[in-house]
């Protein structure tokens, strides 16, 4: 029956897959075969090339404008119906898009394409770690950043299909449909969140601003952690076609480049996930930012195809390292008693780092070379990651759970000797008796 729990569902991935990534896939598809489209669609309505990349801003600042007001809503009405709500107005906003005949009608159809996928992405990390256990959590929700890459990939290759079908409209047409079709997905999937929903009346009544306060040591040290994290993968993948452009290499040659690192990062969410259930968030987390920093420190170095893609590809392996971090970093160190609310506060830390890592690389190139500001941004990723190691070991749910284990194998040889101590001194006095 519709919104019913799945029996037995929380523990493995396979019982929840449809529910927990079908609607992420269908979403992060449409929302791929409108990305490449916004800059064209506002030069087709006479934007400038600086007016048009604001239209494309307009995607990233509905999202952090949307991260707050998405977490107390989640909370209020839950993470199910969130997402409903979520896949709904994202529709509005690709026909908003669709039927623009101004850039500022354009420009509010993409902002509330943003603002729909704040909500959507904080739903789904908040129901997905509602839905698995803490033992499997990074590896739920890696795939989950997986499958939003697959969708990614797959996106904007379903647009060009219907651009060069019809025109750069139906891209919208697309993410419109693809949105009531996930809207339709949670509608018919059973709710695998149920079970675990004691209190959510009373974690509903608390206000953003006061769980935010209430965890602000978190976010002004994990917290920055992730927008670090974030900033660097967004400078990757700006700093990328730029660099690749300023060799001489041409437009066909760049998609090239970021097929093949985008193919080497998708192939590694699981391993990403296994990695930190098994050995530890740290195991990622510093890896990932390391490898990134010396992706950065590489690119001024290459400056033909095969070097180009050779550094884009330990970019890609860097990225992918870390696939799922940033998700599984906030909920451990989520309150389960206010968990919507403080994810609010947690994305936005995270979508910060992701609009400054590009502004950053802006402002660096203002005052020197592309290739010195490649050096001085990888610098600052292997800064990051020397941050991560002294902060995530700190809400890592798989270290306090070996300290556990350790505590308790202890406990365990310790009366083991005890009693091998006793039987050892009865037999002793045993053998006095006979």
């Amino acid at each position: 029956m519709t919104g019913q729990p799945v029996p037995g569902s929380r523990g493995t991935l396979r019982a929840i897959a449809l529910s927990a990534y079908g609607p992420t896939l269908l979403g992060s598809t449409g929302a791929g075969a409108v990305a490449p489209i916004i800059a064209v669609s506002a030069r087709e309505l006479g934007a400038s090339v600086g007016v048009a990349a604001l239209l494309v801003a307009a995607l990233g600042l509905g999202t952090l404008l949307g991260d707050l007001p998405s977490g107390a809503l989640a909370a209020r009405i839950g993470e199910r119906r969130a997402l409903l709500v979520a896949a709904v107005i994202e529709a509005v906003g690709m026909l908003m898009s669709a039927t623009a005949r101004s850039l500022t009608a354009l420009f509010a159809g993409v902002l509330v394409i943003g603002l729909a996928g704040s909500l959507f992405g904080l739903a789904r990390q908040a129901y997905l770690t509602e839905a698995v256990p803490v033992r499997m959590r990074a590896r739920a929700l890696s795939t989950l950043g997986g499958v939003h890459r697959i969708g990614y990939f797959v996106g904007p290759f379903l647009g060009s299909v219907v651009v060069a079908r019809w025109d750069v409209n139906a891209a919208y047409l697309v993410g419109g449909i693809a949105s009531l079709a996930a809207f339709v997905l949670v509608l018919v999937a059973p709710d695998i969140t149920a079970p675990g929903r004691a209190g959510a009346t009373t974690a509903a009544r608390r206000s953003v601003g006061s769980v935010l306060l209430e965890h602000r040591p978190v976010l002004l040290t994990l917290g920055v952690g992730a927008l670090w994290v974030s900033g660097a993968r967004a400078v990757r993948e700006a700093l990328v076609p730029l660099w690749a452009e300023s060799v001489g290499l041409s437009p066909a040659q760049t998609a090239l480049v970021f097929g093949i690192a985008g193919g080497v990062d998708m192939l590694l969410f699981y391993p990403s996930g296994w990695l930190m259930d098994r050995h530890g968030r740290v195991a990622a987390a510093v890896p990932s930012m390391l490898v990134l920093g010396l992706g950065m420190a590489l690119l001024p170095l290459s400056t033909t195809l095969v070097a180009v893609t050779a550094a884009a590809t330990v970019l890609g392996l860097g990225n992918g390292l870390g696939a799922g971090l940033i998700m599984t970093l906030g909920a451990d160190a989520a309150p389960p008693e206010a968990r919507a609310q403080f994810l609010g506060g947690w994305r936005l830390c995270a979508d910060l780092g992701r609009a400054a890592g590009p502004v950053a690389l802006s402002g660096l190139t203002a005052v020197m070379t592309l290739g010195a500001a490649s050096v001085v941004l990888g610098v600052g990723a292997v800064i990051g990651a020397g941050w991560l190691r002294i902060w995530v070991p700190r809400h890592d749910p798989t270290r306090l759970r070996r300290q556990g284990e350790q505590r308790g194998t202890s406990r365990d040889d310790a009366s083991g000797a005890r009693g091998a101590s006793g039987a050892s001194g009865a037999s002793r006095d045993g053998q006095r008796g006979t």
